[in-house]
Protein backbone atom coordinates (compact mmCIF):
# COMPACT_ATOMS: atom_id res chain seq x y z
CA UNK A 1 0.00 0.00 0.00
CA UNK A 2 1.26 3.77 -0.75
CA UNK A 3 0.48 6.95 0.64
CA UNK A 4 -0.96 9.64 -1.80
CA UNK A 5 2.82 10.96 -2.47
CA UNK A 6 3.54 7.09 -3.51
CA UNK A 7 5.49 6.01 -0.52
CA UNK A 8 4.94 2.85 0.56
CA UNK A 9 3.74 2.47 3.89
CA UNK A 10 5.68 -0.34 4.84
CA UNK A 11 9.42 0.43 4.18
CA UNK A 12 10.38 -3.08 3.52
CA UNK A 13 12.68 -4.65 0.58
CA UNK A 14 10.60 -8.33 1.26
CA UNK A 15 7.86 -8.99 -1.12
CA UNK A 16 4.28 -8.68 0.17
CA UNK A 17 2.76 -10.73 1.80
CA UNK A 18 -0.92 -11.78 3.26
CA UNK A 19 0.44 -11.13 6.94
CA UNK A 20 2.26 -8.03 5.85
CA UNK A 21 -0.91 -6.63 4.29
CA UNK A 22 -2.37 -7.10 7.28
CA UNK A 23 -0.36 -5.28 9.28
CA UNK A 24 -0.83 -2.48 6.96
CA UNK A 25 -4.30 -2.91 7.29
CA UNK A 26 -4.66 -2.64 11.15
CA UNK A 27 -2.22 0.40 11.40
CA UNK A 28 -4.38 1.99 8.35
CA UNK A 29 -7.36 1.10 10.74
CA UNK A 30 -6.42 2.48 13.58
CA UNK A 31 -5.44 5.98 12.41
CA UNK A 32 -9.08 5.85 9.83
CA UNK A 33 -10.92 5.35 12.92
CA UNK A 34 -8.95 7.58 15.21
CA UNK A 35 -7.93 4.91 17.59
CA UNK A 36 -5.48 5.89 20.64
CA UNK A 37 -3.18 4.30 23.42
CA UNK A 38 -5.57 1.38 25.16
CA UNK A 39 -8.18 1.69 22.87
CA UNK A 40 -10.16 -1.66 22.05
CA UNK A 41 -9.57 -3.21 18.12
CA UNK A 42 -11.70 -5.73 16.06
CA UNK A 43 -11.39 -9.58 17.35
CA UNK A 44 -9.60 -11.79 14.96
CA UNK A 45 -12.16 -13.51 13.62
CA UNK A 46 -13.85 -9.96 12.63
CA UNK A 47 -10.18 -8.89 11.43
CA UNK A 48 -9.73 -12.08 9.38
CA UNK A 49 -13.33 -11.23 7.80
CA UNK A 50 -12.79 -7.59 7.24
CA UNK A 51 -9.47 -7.92 5.61
CA UNK A 52 -10.12 -11.12 4.00
CA UNK A 53 -7.31 -12.91 4.96
CA UNK A 54 -6.55 -15.92 6.94
CA UNK A 55 -6.45 -16.40 10.24
CA UNK A 56 -2.92 -17.30 10.27
CA UNK A 57 -1.83 -14.03 8.49
CA UNK A 58 -4.33 -11.75 11.26
CA UNK A 59 -2.02 -14.00 13.85
CA UNK A 60 1.54 -13.30 11.98
CA UNK A 61 0.97 -9.83 11.64
CA UNK A 62 -0.59 -9.28 15.38
CA UNK A 63 2.80 -10.66 16.69
CA UNK A 64 4.52 -8.22 14.65
CA UNK A 65 2.44 -5.38 15.49
CA UNK A 66 2.67 -6.55 19.60
CA UNK A 67 6.73 -6.47 18.92
CA UNK A 68 6.58 -3.15 17.38
CA UNK A 69 4.20 -1.77 20.90
CA UNK A 70 1.78 -0.71 17.96
CA UNK A 71 -1.14 -3.17 19.06
CA UNK A 72 -1.25 -4.83 22.76
CA UNK A 73 -3.01 -8.42 23.69
CA UNK A 74 -4.08 -8.29 27.19
CA UNK A 75 -4.91 -12.06 27.51
CA UNK A 76 -9.15 -13.00 28.13
CA UNK A 77 -9.59 -9.14 27.03
CA UNK A 78 -9.02 -9.05 23.58
CA UNK A 79 -6.58 -6.84 21.32
CA UNK A 80 -5.81 -3.18 22.07
CA UNK A 81 -4.12 -0.49 20.33
CA UNK A 82 -0.75 -0.02 22.11
CA UNK A 83 1.70 2.91 22.96
CA UNK A 84 3.56 2.90 19.99
CA UNK A 85 6.72 3.38 22.76
CA UNK A 86 10.43 3.89 21.36
CA UNK A 87 10.51 0.35 23.51
CA UNK A 88 11.84 -1.59 19.86
CA UNK A 89 14.16 1.06 18.92
CA UNK A 90 16.13 0.69 22.55
CA UNK A 91 15.96 -3.09 22.25
CA UNK A 92 17.35 -3.10 18.28
CA UNK A 93 20.09 -0.02 20.12
CA UNK A 94 21.22 -2.60 22.96
CA UNK A 95 21.47 -5.32 20.74
CA UNK A 96 23.36 -3.72 18.14
CA UNK A 97 25.66 -2.58 20.55
CA UNK A 98 26.27 -6.20 22.05
CA UNK A 99 26.38 -7.56 18.35
CA UNK A 100 29.53 -5.72 17.30
CA UNK A 101 31.29 -4.43 20.04
CA UNK A 102 34.40 -5.93 19.51
CA UNK A 103 37.00 -5.49 21.64
CA UNK A 104 36.15 -2.12 22.47
CA UNK A 105 32.92 0.31 23.28
CA UNK A 106 32.60 1.90 20.04
CA UNK A 107 28.78 1.48 19.24
CA UNK A 108 28.03 2.62 22.92
CA UNK A 109 30.62 5.56 22.43
CA UNK A 110 28.15 6.83 19.38
CA UNK A 111 25.24 5.99 21.13
CA UNK A 112 26.47 8.91 23.84
CA UNK A 113 27.79 10.84 21.13
CA UNK A 114 24.13 10.77 19.63
CA UNK A 115 22.45 11.14 22.83
CA UNK A 116 25.31 14.56 23.29
CA UNK A 117 24.41 15.84 19.74
CA UNK A 118 20.69 15.80 20.41
CA UNK A 119 20.87 17.59 23.51
CA UNK A 120 22.99 20.27 21.76
CA UNK A 121 20.56 20.63 19.08
CA UNK A 122 17.47 20.99 21.64
CA UNK A 123 19.79 23.48 23.54
CA UNK A 124 17.70 26.53 21.98
CA UNK A 125 14.00 25.06 22.21
CA UNK A 126 15.17 23.89 26.10
CA UNK A 127 15.79 27.76 26.89
CA UNK A 128 12.61 28.97 25.48
CA UNK A 129 10.01 26.23 27.71
CA UNK A 130 12.61 26.90 30.84
CA UNK A 131 13.10 30.56 30.32
CA UNK A 132 12.29 31.65 34.34
CA UNK A 133 9.95 28.49 35.16
CA UNK A 134 10.08 26.87 38.13
CA UNK A 135 9.88 23.08 39.31
CA UNK A 136 10.68 22.02 42.78
CA UNK A 137 10.67 18.37 41.57
CA UNK A 138 12.88 18.86 39.21
CA UNK A 139 15.42 21.32 41.39
CA UNK A 140 14.83 17.91 43.85
CA UNK A 141 15.72 15.55 41.41
CA UNK A 142 19.19 18.04 40.68
CA UNK A 143 19.90 18.24 44.46
CA UNK A 144 19.76 14.26 44.51
CA UNK A 145 22.25 13.47 42.06
CA UNK A 146 25.00 15.82 42.98
CA UNK A 147 24.42 14.38 46.72
CA UNK A 148 24.32 10.31 45.39
CA UNK A 149 27.35 11.87 43.35
CA UNK A 150 29.50 13.16 46.12
CA UNK A 151 28.59 10.31 48.08
CA UNK A 152 30.25 7.83 45.73
CA UNK A 153 26.41 6.50 44.54
CA UNK A 154 24.48 5.50 41.25
CA UNK A 155 22.25 8.05 40.39
CA UNK A 156 20.52 6.07 37.30
CA UNK A 157 17.13 6.69 37.96
CA UNK A 158 17.15 10.55 39.03
CA UNK A 159 19.14 11.11 35.71
CA UNK A 160 16.89 9.18 33.73
CA UNK A 161 13.98 11.50 35.66
CA UNK A 162 16.05 14.63 34.76
CA UNK A 163 16.71 14.31 31.28
CA UNK A 164 13.04 13.38 30.38
CA UNK A 165 11.69 16.22 32.56
CA UNK A 166 13.94 18.96 31.07
CA UNK A 167 12.33 17.96 27.12
CA UNK A 168 8.81 17.44 28.91
CA UNK A 169 8.06 20.69 27.79
CA UNK A 170 9.19 21.76 24.57
CA UNK A 171 6.58 21.40 21.75
CA UNK A 172 8.19 19.61 20.11
CA UNK A 173 7.69 16.32 21.58
CA UNK A 174 10.03 13.96 19.48
CA UNK A 175 12.76 15.22 21.26
CA UNK A 176 11.58 13.69 24.59
CA UNK A 177 11.06 10.31 22.51
CA UNK A 178 13.84 9.96 21.45
CA UNK A 179 15.99 11.31 24.43
CA UNK A 180 14.45 8.98 26.74
CA UNK A 181 14.97 6.09 23.93
CA UNK A 182 18.21 6.58 23.47
CA UNK A 183 19.04 7.12 27.14
CA UNK A 184 17.60 3.96 27.97
CA UNK A 185 19.94 2.34 25.45
CA UNK A 186 22.70 4.04 26.35
CA UNK A 187 22.23 3.14 30.23
CA UNK A 188 21.27 -0.55 29.33
CA UNK A 189 24.17 -1.40 27.04
CA UNK A 190 26.17 0.49 29.28
CA UNK A 191 25.81 -1.82 31.90
CA UNK A 192 25.29 -5.34 29.55
CA UNK A 193 28.70 -4.66 28.47
CA UNK A 194 30.34 -3.51 31.73
CA UNK A 195 31.31 -0.20 30.29
CA UNK A 196 33.17 2.24 32.95
CA UNK A 197 31.74 4.83 34.71
CA UNK A 198 32.39 8.59 34.02
CA UNK A 199 36.19 9.54 34.89
CA UNK A 200 34.54 12.27 36.92
CA UNK A 201 31.02 11.76 38.18
CA UNK A 202 31.02 14.69 40.47
CA UNK A 203 31.57 16.68 37.26
CA UNK A 204 28.69 15.02 35.47
CA UNK A 205 26.59 15.64 38.76
CA UNK A 206 27.00 19.31 38.99
CA UNK A 207 26.61 19.75 35.30
CA UNK A 208 22.73 18.81 35.57
CA UNK A 209 22.93 22.01 38.26
CA UNK A 210 24.33 24.30 35.71
CA UNK A 211 21.75 22.78 33.17
CA UNK A 212 18.88 23.82 34.58
CA UNK A 213 20.55 27.03 35.92
CA UNK A 214 21.52 28.25 32.08
CA UNK A 215 18.11 27.00 30.70
CA UNK A 216 15.67 29.66 33.82
CA UNK A 217 18.10 32.29 33.08
CA UNK A 218 17.90 32.02 29.35
CA UNK A 219 21.33 31.80 28.47
CA UNK A 220 21.90 29.27 25.52
CA UNK A 221 25.74 29.38 25.49
CA UNK A 222 26.18 28.52 28.95
CA UNK A 223 23.14 25.79 28.31
CA UNK A 224 25.07 24.24 25.83
CA UNK A 225 28.50 24.51 27.97
CA UNK A 226 27.05 22.87 30.61
CA UNK A 227 25.73 19.81 28.61
CA UNK A 228 29.19 19.49 26.83
CA UNK A 229 30.48 19.30 30.24
CA UNK A 230 28.03 16.43 31.25
CA UNK A 231 29.10 14.54 28.45
CA UNK A 232 32.85 15.47 28.37
CA UNK A 233 34.08 13.05 31.53
CA UNK A 234 31.89 9.70 30.13
CA UNK A 235 32.98 10.16 26.30
CA UNK A 236 36.62 10.40 27.40
CA UNK A 237 35.99 7.22 29.75
CA UNK A 238 34.46 5.26 26.65
CA UNK A 239 37.03 6.92 24.01
CA UNK A 240 40.28 5.27 26.23
CA UNK A 241 38.47 1.64 27.50
CA UNK A 242 38.94 -1.54 26.35
CA UNK A 243 37.06 -4.59 27.83
CA UNK A 244 38.81 -7.03 29.83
Amino acid sequence: MQTPLGVPTDLTLSPTTQSSAAMTEIKEYILRESLRPGDPLPTESRLCADLGVSRSSVREAVRTLVALDIVEVRHGHGMFVGRASARPVVESLVFRSRLISQGDYRTLLDLVQVRSTLDQAAAGLVVEAWRGREDEDLDETARQISSLAQQGQPFTEQDRHFHVRLLEPLANQLFRHLGEALWAAHTLSASLLGAPSPSDVVSVAQAHTQMLEAARTGDVTAYREATARHYAPLLESLSLARPE
